[in-house]
């Protein structure tokens, strides 16, 4: 296994304790990681994260409802560019295509989530600071 693997797999089991999610799939140039988190307090914890990799091609199609914004990676969800600043966004305000909703930080990088069309934000379906998993709605606009 080489180096860029390994510290990919390591990067994702400290983003797995940090957040406290079950688990991550990770795919990038055609590599497939799924990291497995520590067991719950039924069964005891494995001594290590299991990690299953695929090299594969394929791509999942997933439709997208039009009214909602999803979470395009696992990470942490941020409303706001720093703690003590306003949101990006909140219920009622009007966005333009392209404009920054929020931020999803994933293994110590912000990655911004924008608008893919113009609208109004109807419903903020997440807590800035909590765990967000791919696909996940985190608004509603209409």
């Amino acid at each position: 296994m080489d180096n860029t693997i390994k510290d990919t797999i390591k990067e994702l089991s400290e983003l797995l304790k940090e957040t406290g999610l079950a688990e991550i799939d990770y795919e990038k140039d055609g590599i497939r990681l799924h990291v497995v988190g520590p067991a719950t307090e039924v069964a005891p914890a494995p001594a290590q994260t299991p990690v299953v990799i695929s090299n594969t091609a394929k791509e999942e199609v997933v439709e997208k409802p039009k009214n909602q914004v999803l979470s395009p990676i696992v990470g942490v969800v941020y409303l706001s560019p720093s703690p003590n600043a306003p949101t990006f966004v909140k219920e009622g305000d009007s966005v333009k295509q392209g404009q920054t909703l929020c931020m999803v930080e994933a293994m110590k990088t912000f990655n911004p989530v924008v608008a893919q069309q113009a609208g109004t934000i109807k419903k903020v379906l997440v807590e800035s600071g909590a765990p967000v998993e791919y696909n996940q709605p985190l608004f509603e606009m209409e």
